[in-house]
Order: structure tokens, then C-alpha cells, then sequence
């Protein structure tokens, strides 16, 4: 293997590939990005056997084909240091990488390409094209919700389910739900639903970062993989079934609030400082045209607020995390978020005034 790139060129999919890379493996392997030669395109994978993301850049100069592992820090951290515009010459020199650069020198360490575990191609798949935008905007809207370490391992993870098109997303850590829709490429006419892991969810959202761009999304009963023409990553899915979430969107509730999103969600910051730390319990009073937040403390410390609201009905009193109410109103963007409720015991629908795309369930708590 020998091949001389620019900087910049090798740099920008470098940074992808060693987002995924874990700093301590029980595998040596794992903390090396394979390096493939092949054609004038060099490719470069990085994983932790759990997602994988290869990063591919097409080389100007003739070069010769290979393939090995190296240390995805160590050669990141060597091209971050060089100078803008520098030109290296990679070379395998019997099993040691040689890079040079103007007067700089390094020789890194390898292991056999062999060694490095390369997931398996894709079968029986279902395929679409989405705007990264779109899927981006998916993932902020819901990932919050998300399980983390829950024994019930179908909640640590986003549940995506495409059908014609239209992609939806929903989480849920069985205290809260998000679940939000956006427009997708997709012809086929039966839901297709897979449950993606944590890091999978947050790697895609952090990929996804050409609005304008699209990618082709595949997946299988184990796989999720979204290609572009600058990577192809793949995650494996969690196996098992997520609960019937439409059983749990609130239905028919007849007591209406719209108000203003900054108004409220500032109000809850400043309360929310005087909650208890465990609990982290505010109690809402919804009366005519106002809303009254109040928190206390086992010191016996207390704050309250007050927000106008538009709102004509009986007076309810309930009790909700503030923490739940806060990452709801914190992915939003509308100006007015809308309020739903049945009764006092009932769940709190929320979403944003006029647009119906984005829903999130909170479950009130006793105070």
C-alpha cells in the first residue's frame, strides 16, 4: 500500500470513522480504523461491533492498493497537527505504517486487516431515500425520551417505522413518549418498524448534517444502514417487539391550553430550581387564563410562578416531572405549544400549536 492525499481529503472522513472508534477495547483491533486501497478509492472503517462507519475518499495521484489497521487517534491526532494543505505519503513498510509529510515523520503500529470484524452485507431489505434534514429533525425531536439501562432493553433505543411516505420515530422510557413524522421516499405500502440502539440513534444525528443532501436508508431484521456518497453506516438493531405506543397517545381530551412556549419553559427553569433533587416534582394549577407553577423541597424551600395562558374551563391541579416538561419544550420550535387534558389523572399531551407532527405524552405524578 502507497498513496500520497491531501490534509484536508483524509482528514474530514477520518473524523467520521473515529467518532465510532472506543478508546479501551478488550479487542486491540477495535481502536484501529482499517485502512482498504482499492481502485483509486480508500475507505476507511471504523466499529465497535455494534455500529460501523467507513468513510471513503477518492484519490487524485496513482496509487497502490493494500489494506491494514492503524490507531485511529494516534493517525487523526498526526493529520489535526499537520499544517493546511499539507500533502502525506502513506506507506506499509512490513507491517509498520510510514507517513511523511514535508520535514515530519511517524511510524505507526498495525495489526492484519484480517483481524478487523466487518459486518455482513445486508439481505431481505427494505429500502428508502430520506432528506438528511428531515431525519436529523426525527431524531431531535424523540431521542430524549429514550430508555437508558432499562431491564425492558426494547426501550434503550428509537423505534422507527416506515410507511408510504412518511417516517415516523417514537421513544419512550414508560414515564414519557415522543413520536414525531416526516416525509420520507418510501413506495412500499406495508409498515416496516425496527428499533434502533442508543448509540446508533445518536451517530445517525450526528451524520446527518447536509441539510440539502440525501440518504439512502436500508434495513433488515438486523440491520439499520444509511448510505451517502461520503460514508455507508451501519448499526445492528435491537431484537424485540416495542409496545403498542398509539395505545398510549391520550384520546379525547376536551381542556385546551395554548401558551407561550419561551414563557412557560423559562418559568419551569426557574422553578425547577427549588425541586426536590430526587423527585424533581412541580405541581401545575391550570385556572382561567393562568397557569401557576409551584416547587418545594425537604428544606423547606419553595418557588412559584405565574403564566398566562389561553384557557376557559374548570380548574385542574396535577403534578408532573419538570424535567419531562422541560426536554419537551426544549426541542420545540413553534412560538405557542398546546396543552391537552382529560382530567386530573389523566396523561398531558403536548405538541406545538398548528402543527400536529410532533406529539409528546408526559404521565402526571403524585405530590
Amino acid at each position: 500500500m502507497h498513496f500520497t492525499i491531501q490534509r484536508e481529503a483524509l482528514l474530514k472522513p477520518l473524523q467520521l470513522v473515529a467518532g465510532v472508534v472506543e478508546r479501551k477495547h478488550t479487542m486491540p483491533v477495535l481502536s484501529n480504523v482499517l485502512l482498504v486501497l482499492q481502485d483509486q478509492q480508500l475507505s476507511m472503517t471504523g466499529t465497535d461491533t455494534e455500529v460501523e462507519l467507513i468513510g471513503r475518499v477518492t484519490l487524485e495521484e496513482p496509487a497502490q492498493d493494500g489494506e491494514i489497521t492503524v490507531p485511529a487517534r494516534k493517525l487523526m491526532d498526526i493529520c489535526k497537527n499537520l499544517p493546511a494543505e499539507s500533502t502525506l505519503s502513506i506507506r506499509l513498510d512490513e507491517q509498520r505504517l510510514l507517513i511523511t509529510s514535508g520535514r515530519s515523520r511517524f511510524t505507526l503500529t498495525t495489526l492484519p486487516a484480517s483481524d478487523f470484524p466487518i459486518f455482513q452485507e445486508i439481505t431481505g431489505s427494505f429500502a428508502f431515500r430520506i432528506n438528511q434534514g428531515n431525519l436529523r429533525f426525527l431524531i431531535e425531536r424523540t431521542s430524549f425520551a429514550m430508555a437508558q439501562q432499562d431491564v425492558r432493553y426494547f426501550l434503550n433505543g428509537l423505534m422507527l417505522e416506515a410507511t408510504t411516505n412518511k417516517l415516523r420515530a417514537v421513544a419512550t422510557d414508560g414515564h414519557r413518549l415522543a413520536l414525531s413524522d416526516v416525509e420520507a421516499e418510501i413506495s412500499e405500502t406495508s409498515a416496516h418498524q425496527v428499533i434502533v440502539p442508543r448509540k446508533g440513534v445518536l451517530e445517525l444525528a450526528r451524520l446527518m448534517d447536509d441539510e440539502s443532501a440525501f440518504a439512502d436508508i436500508t434495513l433488515s431484521q438486523t440491520f439499520i444502514r444509511a448510505s451517502t456518497e461520503d460514508f455507508i453506516f451501519t448499526s445492528k438493531l435491537i431484537d424485540g417487539k416495542f409496545p403498542d405506543y398509539e395505545r398510549v397517545l391520550p384520546r379525547g381530551g376536551d381542556k385546551i391550553i395554548t401558551v407561550d412556549r419561551v414563557s412557560l419553559r423559562d418559568s419551569l427553569n426557574r422553578t425547577s430550581i427549588l425541586t426536590n433533587e430526587k423527585y424533581r416534582g412541580i405541581r401545575l394549577q391550570f385556572e382561567n387564563e393562568l397557569l401557576k407553577l409551584q416547587a418545594n423541597n425537604p428544606e423547606q424551600e419553595s418557588a412559584e410562578e405565574e403564566v398566562v395562558i389561553d384557557y376557559n374551563g374548570p380548574n385542574l391541579e396535577m403534578g408532573f416531572n419538570v424535567n419531562y416538561l422541560q426536554d419537551i419544550l426544549n426541542v420545540m420550535s413553534a412560538s405557542q405549544a398546546k396543552l391537552t387534558l382529560s382530567d386530573e389523572n389523566s396523561s398531558l399531551l403536548m405538541s406545538e400549536a398548528g402543527n400536529e407532527s410532533s406529539a409528546y405524552v408526559v404521565m402526571p405524578m403524585r405530590l
